[in-house]
């Protein structure tokens, strides 16, 4: 009780300071992109090796001996066909990284290292040079080095064992290096750039545009629509770089955010913005609770009876559902929302389905994402 107390306290604290907080100017850099400038994803197939007998166990991952063979035989070591090699040392893994805009050979990028086998740890394993393709499965960096795997993992030999955060992936900080750049072409040959909006919004557009066009004292911004506004910039590339950077150092203000309640289905979290209104409306809620009790009972025949002692389970089964009573909830404003749905005083599964309810009723005005 005294923890949900706590909970109600710290929400109704934070809904009256983002209800205080006026909408804050933010740098165009924040809100907008320059179309073409963008990160692509790369993915390579490695092994890991040096594990300390807790990589892949060959016989249920065959893929792993078949790549370490087709390694050896690069490297002018020849296995013989036929050969059980009983590995515990090697781990099969996806590596994968992002390749910033502009990058060029010699860059060093992070990368992320994953088993794709049953290793059960990657600490202080070693990943082997990996190539890196992207989405036009060409090779754009190559990837190796020492991983480093947070937590700890401990076993017993009867069984029991502990294990803190997971261990079957790890991080190379600077683990890859770039080998080619992928070609940007930063607007066209006459001078033309696209700024695109990272949230489609007609208000925030139109302040952009504004706002570019008083810093330069002529019209060089106009709005496509709500998210992409075309720019007249200059055709020298020098020019144009100083253009850009001169437009993502003016501040705007964006426009308020749709009223949005965002529910996430696995961790039971509901997360609601300050422009989140209910409308009147009636909510009952019962609880339906169901006990299955088990007691084993020993059953012990008389004596010189010829019979066994066994065990007889005795289960029993009752059902109890909570009466659900009808409560008024109305809120204007996200501190009156957070004080109306805290008075249901429900679960956060429950309160999921309650909003779920009042959206299809027509109380809740906001749109009600699901992720």
């Amino acid at each position: 009780m005294r923890r949900l107390c706590r909970v109600a306290a710290a929400l109704l604290c934070l809904s009256a300071l983002l209800g205080a907080l006026p909408a804050q100017a933010e740098t165009i850099r924040e809100l907008a992109s320059f179309a073409g400038v963008r990160d692509n994803q790369l993915v390579g197939y490695g092994l890991v090796v040096g594990l300390d007998n807790s990589g892949d166990q060959t016989t249920q991952a065959p893929f792993t001996t078949q790549s370490l063979a087709n390694m050896l035989s690069q490297l002018g070591v020849t296995v013989p066909p036929g050969t059980n090699m009983q590995l515990r040392n090697v781990a099969a893994v996806m590596v994968t990284a992002e390749l910033p805009p502009f990058a060029r050979p010699g860059q060093r990028i992070d990368v992320v290292v994953s088993s794709i086998g049953n290793a059960r740890s990657l600490r202080n394993g070693t990943l082997l040079m990996t190539p890196l393709k992207g989405v036009d499965g060409e090779i754009y960096a190559i990837a190796q080095g020492n991983l480093l795997v947070g937590g700890a993992a401990a076993a017993a030999a009867g069984g029991s064992s502990v294990q803190v955060n997971h261990q079957a992936s790890g991080r190379i900080a600077r683990g890859a290096t770039v080998e080619r750049e992928v070609a940007l072409a930063l607007g066209g040959d006459d001078g033309r750039l696209e700024l695109e909006l990272r949230e489609a919004d007609f208000g925030t557009a139109q302040r952009v545009v504004n706002a570019i066009n008083i810093e330069f004292r002529r019209v060089v911004a106009s709005a496509r629509n709500s998210r992409v506004i075309a720019l007249e910039g200059p055709l020298e590339d020098d020019d144009r770089v100083r253009f850009i950077a001169r437009i993502e150092s003016l501040r705007v203000t964006p426009g308020d955010a749709p009223a949005r309640v965002v529910i996430n289905s696995r961790t039971g979290s509901v997360v609601m913005n300050r422009a989140v209104t209910l409308g009147r409306a009636a909510v009952a809620h019962g609880n339906l609770s169901i006990v299955i009790d088990t007691e084993n009972r020993v059953s012990q025949p008389p004596p010189f009876s010829g019979g066994q002692t066994v065990v007889v389970p005795d289960s029993k089964i009752s059902i109890e559902q909570q009466p659900g009573t009808l409560r008024l909830v109305e809120g204007a404003e996200l501190g009156e929302v957070v004080r109306a749905l805290n008075a249901l005083g429900v679960n956060a599964q429950d309160l999921m389905s309650i909003l779920e309810a009042l959206k299809a009723a027509g109380a809740l005005r906001a749109e009600l994402e699901v992720i």
